[in-house]
């Protein structure tokens, strides 16, 4: 079915452009949510008509968009799930988990505009896309941690692959060590000299 966008529609096209889609695509995506007009010779009339006003509302809603991408731009967001000593979390974090962190951030976004490709299912940080107008793109980060102490220390960089108490242990086994150690002591290989070859 060929359709006229109504709207910049993302790996379709632009607004005003006649595009062909699969039938059910047109009907129950497009069509239903006013994105698109079938390309009929009445409705190629009925755009060129409201052309201005559409281009005038877009410009004004790319503009609050802006607004609102640039509130959340750069936002961390902190999600808190239980997760295995590997780091696998017990489930995993979608879509309306991160438009919830949002929302109780004081940001409103709806879920069709969180770009997420799959849940994130390990602990660990995570840049994800949040498409506030269909021409104005942001990202926040999604930090998912067993704990806000582990969230600081994911966000530090640190490597969490191992418990807090093991990383302690290992720093004062190292920091015991090198009280013993006395760089002024000479090993026996160097004070033993080399045996003298036997000559035939």
């Amino acid at each position: 079915m060929e359709v006229i966008l109504l709207e910049r529609v993302a790996k379709l096209g632009q607004m005003g452009e006649v595009v062909r889609v699969k039938d059910g695509f047109a009907r129950n995506f497009l069509l239903k949510r006013g994105k698109a007009l079938r390309a009929t010779e009445a409705n190629r009339a009925k755009y060129d008509g409201m052309k201005a006003e559409l281009e005038a509302n877009n410009i004004k809603a790319k503009g609050e968009a802006a607004v609102v991408a640039e509130k959340i731009d750069g936002r961390d967001i902190i999600i808190i799930r239980q997760a295995s000593e590997s780091g696998q979390l017990f489930g995993s974090v979608t879509v309306r988990d991160i438009v919830t962190a949002l929302a109780a951030d004081g940001v409103t976004v709806s879920r069709p505009q969180v770009w997420l490709d799959s849940p994130i299912k390990v602990i660990g940080q995570q840049k994800v896309t949040i498409a506030v107008h269909p021409e104005v793109e942001t990202s926040v980060t999604v930090t998912v941690a067993r704990s806000a102490e582990e969230a600081e220390r994911i966000k530090r960089g640190e490597d969490i692959s191992t418990r807090q108490e093991d990383q302690d242990a290992a720093a004062e086994a190292l920091a015991a060590a090198g009280e013993f150690f006395d760089p002024e002591a000479q090993h026996d290989d160097e004070a033993a000299p080399a045996p003298a070859a036997e000559e035939k």
